[in-house]
Order: C-alpha cells, then sequence, then structure tokens
C-alpha cells in the first residue's frame, strides 16, 4: 500500500476513547471559541441551521462530508484538527520553519517590515 510522504509525519490517534460525534463536536467547539463566532455565526456561514449545529457541537450528531468540508475554513481549522488528529509539526521541523522565516524577516527594509506587523494582527 502506498502512503503519500505528507501522510506519513502525521500521528495518527490512539484508539479512540471517545465516540468520533464527542472528538468532533469537542474539536468544533475549540476551534469555534478560537475563532470568536458563535454557534449561530457558525451555522450561517455553513449553511445549517443553528440547532443542528448545536448538536453537532455537543456530539449528538456526525456532520456530513459536505458540512465537514465548509466547516473547516468557517473555523478556520482543518478536518484532521477536527477528527482529532495532532495538528503540531514535530519540534525540529518548527525550529527550522522558524530560522527561515527569522532570515527572512531580517532581510525587510522598513516600508516591508511595517506593512508585515500590520498583517499579523489577521493571522492565525
Amino acid at each position: 500500500m502506498y502512503i503519500h510522504p505528507d501522510t506519513r509525519a502525521v500521528a495518527l490517534p490512539k484508539e479512540p476513547s471517545r465516540p468520533l460525534p464527542t472528538i468532533i463536536g469537542d474539536t468544533a467547539r475549540v476551534a469555534r471559541l478560537r475563532a470568536n463566532l458563535t454557534q449561530v455565526e457558525v451555522a450561517h456561514l455553513i449553511d445549517i441551521s443553528p440547532i443542528v449545529y448545536s448538536r453537532l457541537e455537543r456530539g449528538r450528531m456526525l456532520p456530513s462530508v459536505q458540512t465537514l468540508y465548509r466547516l473547516c475554513p468557517a473555523l478556520r481549522t482543518t478536518p484532521n484538527e477536527l477528527l482529532g488528529y495532532r495538528v503540531s509539526l514535530p519540534p525540529d521541523v518548527v525550529a527550522a520553519a522558524k530560522e527561515s522565516l527569522l532570515r527572512r524577516v531580517r532581510q525587510l527594509d522598513e516600508h516591508q517590515a511595517l506593512a508585515l506587523v500590520q498583517l499579523l494582527p489577521d493571522v492565525r
């Protein structure tokens, strides 16, 4: 069986200790709060009723694939995160990315640096 190289780095969750609807509901709630949205706002963004979204977030139902697809950008998250997969990268990858980013930031002129600082509040 072929496994794409990008998926080999993802740490698969252990045998779920909680039902999948509960995992998705809990992670959706955390992502919604992180995005500073209400349940009603998310429901409108993904075109479902607030009652249905509330049931989803409480782990009373599973979203359809279509709803899951619309939910991810609304909550600024990924399907992997909503399904309970670890979202962090290995420490060595993070350290290398930070170092590379710092090298590039140090090369910016004053105007570019100011523009970057103004953009940062909008970046998650």
